[in-house]
């Protein structure tokens, strides 16, 4: 569909910038009156392990949410989410990649913006139950989301996508965190990363090489020589243009939103370009002037953020 800027969104006075946008609500948002979560652990096929949490309420409908670089399922914005969805009449799966549910995976490799494989397993593990299901990913969970969409045939039980604040070329998002813009994350980012490196190390020291990480200053650095050889790519540059999302667009063939704002400090104006879904009838990329990076905050009052309304609000349309 051809693009278009969002007005519906209207950030409130006092978050004067997108740093406080994106960072406020990762730091202070309480989301309360969440359903209990049961736990369950599956199996991948090369014999690792991914940490599923399902909230069930016997609908027919249900909604499985990815999360972002070095989040969690119990992020506040998973659970926004998941709140959301199943108060309005979905059953909810939210799930953690490898390595990131508190509890180190099984195999050398980690997860990654291209890894749909995982997200298969998840979607097959949800097949017996569900004839319709919707996707939605937030950041490098909303690539995911998209390249799943976009590839080869998928089961026709997945019926529609969302992708919030995605980067759909992760080449210039890199870029972009290396910013005076973006520093603040890409330096909390490989904070988070380089300790996971190093209690892998410490788990299978033949595999993992700790002594590279001197060479990391950037998450650009971090993709040559962990994400690319870990998961079979050639060096980072290989990585970003196998798994970036503005590749797969084409082949989706379900309704699809892609959420993102102009000002987010972490996307690149390649993840904003009206261009990249002019001519596809089934994406809709929609543009806000203001939101941050997976921020899109409400006034207290409201019972969810606007991205949640507005994802919501797309799966039901479709």
């Amino acid at each position: 569909m051809p693009a278009k800027d969002n007005f519906d969104y209207t950030r409130p006075k006092r978050f004067f910038s997108s740093h406080l946008e994106t960072i406020y609500p990762a730091l202070f948002r309480k989301v309360k009156k969440v359903a209990p979560a049961t736990h369950q652990r599956v199996d991948t096929p090369d014999g690792d392990f991914l940490d599923l949490d399902w909230r069930k309420q016997g609908c027919s409908r249900l909604v499985i949410i990815q999360h972002g670089l070095e989040g969690s399922s119990d992020r506040p914005y998973m659970l926004g989410m998941a709140k959301c969805f199943y108060e309005n009449g979905y059953d909810v799966l939210t799930w953690n990649f490898r390595g990131c549910s508190g509890e180190m995976n099984r195999t050398a490799r980690f997860y990654h913006s291209g890894a749909t494989e995982d997200l298969d397993s998840v979607v097959q593990a949800a097949l017996p139950d569900y004839e319709d299901i919707s996707l939605v990913g937030f950041s490098l969970g909303g690539n995911l989301t998209l390249k799943y969409l976009g590839e080869a045939a998928r089961y026709p039980q997945v019926r529609r996508g969302v992708a919030i604040s995605a980067p759909l070329d992760l080449d210039a998002g890199v870029d972009k965190l290396h910013t005076a813009n973006g520093l603040i994350y890409e330096k909390r980012f490989l904070r988070n990363l380089k300790k996971k490196i190093r209690e892998k190390a410490f788990l299978m020291p033949d595999q993992i090489d700790v002594e590279k990480l001197r060479r990391v200053k950037t998450l650009r650095d971090f993709d040559d020589h962990y994400t690319a050889p870990l998961h079979g790519f050639q060096d980072a540059t290989d990585y970003y243009r196998q798994c970036s999302a503005k590749y797969f667009l084409k082949g989706i063939k379900v309704p699809t939103l892609i959420l993102n704002s102009i000002n987010d400090p972490l996307l690149s104006q390649e993840s904003v370009d009206h261009e990249l879904t002019a001519d596809l009838p089934l994406v809709h990329l929609e543009t806000t002037k203001h939101g941050g990076h997976v921020g899109f905050y409400q006034k207290s009052s409201q019972p969810y953020f606007w991205s949640e309304w507005r994802a919501l609000e797309f799966c039901q349309h479709h």
